[in-house]
């Protein structure tokens, strides 16, 4: 015991402590634990990694313990490797990828591996500026929302993509070999070469058959087994059946050598089948809105949205197609609720987790939709030419102009795309804009559905029909067959004591216009006044109406007047009238304090601010172009608060802007629409006034027209009221970046993108019957017999041609004497004429009666005819000439009666026509007709006729007699003076082709009618397949003429090869929005870089400016050099346009520059104060500012492309001008967007 206490133990080792190391994760950093049992580590194996903190670890180490540095020689801490230089590095090239890999075969119960088979691998070497597919990666994250001008678009869907077969035909500057005859087979410097003929079948000998290779196609052996394989009868081995085709037949046996090489040489005649019809193909279906949806809640029992109220029946079944996928034309009445079907829509995307894009014409539409939507769901983005917010969010809304811009570049936006929603389609009739509807509706992948918004339209099944055969979908058109809320129409007659108070309809208010008139006439005499009124007048009849108006609690009224100055000078003549009540000046005051705080100091007290605040107070307020932005945005939110009484605006509030009010009133039916003065579409004025009447407030909405002059016509109210809107039009045309954007993708073809177009649907609709009936003739020219052409029929075809030349050449001359003046004249009563229509083939005739309207004259011709055996006409046949012999071609071969001679009188076109005699009778034409007109009733049906119709009936026949190849006939050149070359030379041509028919041998052959009647039917065919063909090809484009002009165009500019290959010039093109040439030349011509940013943005105005003016002279001499440049580059353009055929001259070119506002610009750009700028331009400042907005947009644009080229100095350049002018009041935020 005592040895064991003095025993002295030796210290612990540290692996005796009770420790234990801790792996932390899979970083390979440890930490100690003295927790016994601790695991050896505290994460499992294989999960990823997480890296240390780099810069923290850097901080740590370098920055806050610096104390293991050494104090000395800290040139040598840092350690430095030599890069060894690799030059060949530089020219690796990656591995193409792997077109194929290997496929397990296993055996289905077992899973036991068989074998390996090689399987070819599709998309494998996908990208976006080589593949139009959506499996290919996406792009850069920076990429993903605008895309980049050099990505291909996604495919478009309902368009075919090219097969081999397509992409193996022969372009036009390719050149056609025959793989049989022309290939070589001694390469080139060689003496021998390798013969590529089968050894098998040696070539006979010239005059033998090969019988080896005659007896080939013949089963010579093989028994019952071998054929019932072949079948796939039963009894056979083969699992798989191969279907015999309906055009094979059974070999028959051959008697001798003679006759199967006869049958094998004869052409085999299959019976024709009876054509099947194609199933007709229905795209557009129109749904029945009358009947109501009772199990709409059991079909969707969980709705993606949900509303405070009942949706409409047409709500309801649009609703039921969402849910389907289907795509949708809903052309509901205004203010029906055609927005429902929008938010359903957002909100089914928003369940499904994909994306929607809501698109608008116009930009204020924009903005207030991204307000309502995004109070509704939050999640909603908005990107308009200078506001991007949210772009991440599932429902994007944006201008059709944005939406076109990213499918051209290929944005990866459109791949989580699920609808795309067109508001306001109707707009597609903008002569300007509308083609850019056309261009995405083509664009629009496979995948994506459309839903259409549009104002009532009469051809909307039409225009649903075009959509769905472009897509190949079936699109349901939803559409309201009333109002919800009744409109009532008066007339407002002026401001007399009677009728100041008064709303007429129609003919209380002429008769109301009547006694003021009588009244008039008695205190200042008895002429009438044709003043319309002034400003004083107006003032008056305002005041008046507005207060009947007030009386009545008819307020808010929107008052639609044609003109900004009208709508400015109506509100300003208003000074003693207010429609607020104390509570509401307060509520207004507020509102505009908090709105106008965001602007600097000077902004607040432009002129314009003070009067429409001035007018706010009072519940007036003026909506127009002119109105500075922020300003149209506080009179539309005060408007839909109600605190705005009375409205002046022009027509754009009623585009889209859905603030209904109670009243509306037109201050006028008549409008300027650029060109003239005219009355108001149907189109426009139901568009205006369906602004009156508000859903769930108003019983009815009432409309009134003032008639400050006279009372409108009858006629024109009824047009205007209750005439069928403006159809949907297309307005497709081409554009240099539409082109570009095309030609830069080698699968997309410009004629397809105008194959699909809508102003080419009326005659490509039909495509799939021309495609049956071009296979059916080509099949039964096939079966035709081949004419014999032998012995005196060699020149039968010659003969054919010359026949069918001399009569379009005769055709045509008698077309140019139709139209001629001096043809007409000749063409008076009692002319005799060879007529030729249907019915009547060269009858003479006589002129009784020539009767004219707007368009064309019609003659009324008494006619020889055969005496009818039946009384039924439409027993009667149709005059049908036989095989023409050269008396018949030369001359007319005049129709004789082959019995008793009879006579009609029937109406004639210019076309029915077809030879104008020098013979003239004297007749009374209106004795005739009435004789004739009498005998046409039933119980006068068996009179004779007068002696004047068979006096002039029997000379007719005595001249068809005396002249069997037809009376003299009046010359085009000697007699009626055409000197038109075409006549001329048609005559000489004529004259040239009746010698050539003279001499023809083939019509003194006895085989002459029975061959020509063959060759006839197999031209006839051959021509109507080319006419098919025709309307099938590319060459019956309207716009392929233009096309082709239009690409010279580029090629002279050098923006393509001759191979049609886009170069630099051409990709910088893509990049711009608008005036892709004129701002590319400026860009390549260094006219602008050796400018300051703001003389650049000043020289770029007169790209976007709208309102014309001049220049002034106050300009630097830097901006006067810098347009003349501009206008030079410009005229240079627009020569080479015109040199390549296109119709727009040099002056119309250059004159689409407008200079107004290049001083304003250029000192907005330097600085100026928008206060001290309203001055130096009479140009409305709302004007000014959308100029202004859409000059920064195109810099951005600019300064794109300047990276794209490599222009970094213009590009900073573009960058700072985008910078001068984004300030102050011009681009102040939307109210909508806060």
């Amino acid at each position: 015991m005592m040895e064991t206490e003095r025993l002295v133990l030796p210290p612990p080792d540290p692996l005796d402590l009770p420790l234990r190391a801790v792996e932390l994760g899979c970083t390979g950093r440890w930490a100690l634990r003295n927790v016994p049992g601790a695991p050896e580590s505290t994460l499992p194996h294989g999960l990823p990694p997480c890296a240390p903190d780099l810069q923290q670890e850097a901080e740590q180490w370098f920055l806050s313990s610096p104390a293991w540095l050494p104090l000395h020689g800290l040139e040598h801490s840092a350690r430095k490797w030599q890069r060894k230089m690799d030059p060949w590095s530089l020219l690796t090239v990656l591995g193409a990828p792997v077109p194929s890999d290997l496929q397990a075969q296993r055996q289905p119960t077992t899973g036991q591996i068989l074998g390996f088979k090689e399987v070819l691998l599709e998309n494998t070497d996908l990208s976006a500026t080589t593949s139009l597919s959506l499996r290919r990666p996406p792009g850069p994250i920076s990429q993903s929302l605008w895309g980049n001008p050099t990505q291909y678009p996604f495919w478009p869907g309902g368009m075919d993509e090219p097969a081999l077969t397509e992409l193996s035909t022969r372009e036009e500057a390719e050149e056609e070999i025959d793989f049989e005859k022309d290939l070589l087979t001694i390469p080139p410097g060689f003496k021998r070469g390798v013969d590529f003929a089968p050894k098998d079948h040696p070539a006979p000998a010239p005059g033998l058959l090969s019988l080896s290779r005659l007896l080939e196609p013949l089963d010579l052996g093989g028994g019952d087994e071998d054929e019932r394989e072949a079948v796939g009868q039963p009894g056979g081995t083969r699992g798989d059946t191969v279907p015999a085709s309906p055009r094979s037949a059974p070999v028959a046996r051959a008697s001798s050598l003679e006759d199967l090489v006869l049958k094998e040489a004869s052409t085999v005649v299959f019976p024709s089948e009876p054509p099947k019809p194609l199933p007709q193909e229905q795209w557009a279906i129109p749904v029945d809105v009358t009947s109501p949806v009772g199990d709409f809640y059991r079909l969707i029992p969980q709705p993606a949205f949900q509303w405070p109220f009942e949706p409409d029946v047409f709500q309801k079944q649009a609703i039921l197609h969402l849910e389907r996928h289907d795509s949708v034309f809903v052309a509901a009445h205004t203010s029906a609720g055609k927005t429902v079907v929008a938010e359903y829509a957002i909100a089914l995307a928003q369940k499904h987790m994909t994306r929607t894009i809501y698109t608008s014409p116009i930009k204020a539409l924009s903005n207030q939709k991204f307000r309502d939507f995004r109070n509704t769901f939050g999640d909603v983005g908005l990107l308009t030419g200078d506001v991007q917010l949210h772009p991440e969010a599932s429902c994007l809304i944006m201008t059709t102009e944005i939406l076109r811009s990213m499918l051209y570049s290929g944005s990866d936006v459109i791949r989580d795309l699920e609808w795309v929603i067109f508001d306001e389609v109707h707009y597609i009739n903008d002569a300007e804009r509308g083609v850019v509807w056309e261009e995405v509706l083509i664009m629009l992948p496979d995948h994506v559905s459309i839903i259409l918004l549009s104002a009532t339209v009469p051809n909307a099944l039409e225009f649903a029909d075009w959509i769905g055969r472009l897509k190949r979908r079936q699109i349901y058109v939803v559409s309201t067959a009333a109002r919800p809320v009744p409109l009532e129409h008066y007339l407002f007659t002026g401001n007399s004591p009677k009728t100041q108070g008064e709303l007429f309809l129609y003919y209380a208010a002429v008769e109301a216009k009547k006694e003021r008139m009588s009244k008039h006439a008695q205190t200042f005499g008895a002429k009438q006044p044709t003043h319309q009124g002034g400003p004083a007048q107006d003032r008056g009849v305002y005041l008046s109406l507005l207060a009947s108006l007030r009386t009545r609690a008819q307020l808010p009224v929107v008052v639609f007047t044609f003109s900004r100055g009208r709508c400015d000078e109506q509100a300003s003549g208003l000074t003693s009238l207010d429609l607020t009540t104390s509570s509401e000046k307060s509520e207004i005051h507020l509102f505009l304090q908090r709105c106008l705080a965001r602007l600097r100091g000077s902004d607040r007290q432009l002129p314009q601010v003070l009067h429409m605040s001035e007018l706010l107070h009072r519940g007036l307020g003026v909506h127009h172009s002119g109105i500075l932005p922020i300003l149209k945005e506080i009179v539309e939110m005060l408007f839909s608060r109600g605190l705005v009484k009375v409205l002046f605006a022009t027509e754009t509030f009623a585009m889209g802007v859905n603030m209904p009010a109670r009243t509306v009133v037109f201050d006028s039916m008549r409008k300027h629409d650029g060109n003239a003065f005219r009355d108001l579409l149907p189109g426009e004025y139901v568009q205006m006034a369906g602004r009156a009447g508000r859903r769930g407030l108003d019983p009815t909405g009432t409309v009134i027209l003032l008639c400050k002059g006279r009372v409108p016509e009858m006629v024109d109210l009824h047009r205007m009221m209750t005439g069928k809107p403006s159809q949907l039009q297309s307005q497709f045309r081409l554009t240099y970046t539409m082109i570009l954007n095309l030609l830069r993708v080698d699968a997309l073809r410009v004629e397809d993108m105008m194959k699909r177009s809508f102003s080419e649907f009326p005659s490509r609709k039909d495509s799939k019957a021309h495609e049956q009936a071009l296979a059916e003739l080509t099949k039964k020219l096939g079966a035709l017999e081949e004419p014999d052409l032998t012995g005196q029929l060699v020149d039968l075809p010659e003969y054919y041609s010359w026949g069918e030349e001399l009569t379009e050449t005769r055709s045509l001359i008698q077309r140019r004497v139709m139209e001629s003046v001096n043809g007409l004249k000749s063409l008076s009563a009692g002319r005799v004429v060879v007529v030729k229509t249907q019915e009547h083939h060269n009858a003479l005739g006589v002129i009784l009666q020539v009767s004219s309207n707007s368009t064309s004259r019609a003659f009324t011709t008494l006619v020889l005819c055969d005496k009818p055996v039946s009384e039924d006409p439409q027993e009667r046949r149709s005059a049908s000439p036989g095989v023409p012999y050269p008396e018949d071609l030369v001359g007319f071969k005049l129709f004789l009666p082959e019995g008793p001679c009879d006579h009609t009188v029937a109406k004639l076109q210019p076309g029915d026509v077809a030879a104008i005699t020098t013979k003239v009778l004297r007749v009374n034409g209106e004795k005739i007709l009435e004789d004739f007109s009498r005998r046409q009733q039933l119980k006068f049906k068996k009179d004779p006729p007068l002696a004047a119709v068979t006096a002039a009936a029997q000379e007719l026949l005595r001249l068809a007699q005396a002249h069997p190849a037809g009376p003299p006939t009046l010359d085009p050149v000697n007699d009626l003076q055409l000197k038109d070359v075409s006549v001329v030379e048609g005559g000489l041509r004529a004259r040239k082709l009746e010698e050539l028919i003279r001499g023809a041998q083939c019509v003194h052959s006895p085989r002459f009618p029975a061959q020509y009647l063959k060759l006839q039917e197999r031209r006839q065919l051959q021509k109507e397949i080319e006419r098919l063909r025709f309307l099938l090809s590319d060459q019956s484009l309207l716009l392929l003429p233009e096309y082709h002009q239009r690409v010279e165009v580029l090629r002279t500019l050098g923006y393509v090869d001759e191979a049609g290959t886009v170069k630099l010039a051409g990709r910088v093109a893509c990049a711009m929005s608008s005036h892709e040439l004129l701002l590319t030349e400026l860009m390549f011509d260094n006219a602008l870089s050796a400018l300051r940013p703001e003389e650049i943005a000043a020289l770029l105005s007169g790209l976007v400016c709208q309102s014309p003016g001049d220049t002034g002279e106050q300009l630097p001499s830097t901006l006067k050099q810098g347009v003349e440049r501009v206008r030079a580059v410009a005229k240079r353009i627009g020569e080479v346009q015109v040199a390549c055929g296109l119709n727009q001259t040099v002056e119309e070119f250059v004159g689409e520059l407008n200079f107004g506002l290049v001083g304003v610009v250029y000192e907005w750009a330097r600085g100026m104060p928008f206060s001290e700028l309203a001055g130096l331009s009479g140009t409305p400042e709302g004007l000014v500012v959308r100029c202004i907005q859409r000059l920064a947009e195109m810099c951005r644009s600019l300064r794109g492309a300047a990276r794209l080229v490599g222009e970094p100095v213009l590009g900073a350049k573009m960058e700072t001008a985008a910078t001068l002018l984004r300030r102050d009041i011009v681009f102040a935020a939307s109210l909508y967007t806060q």
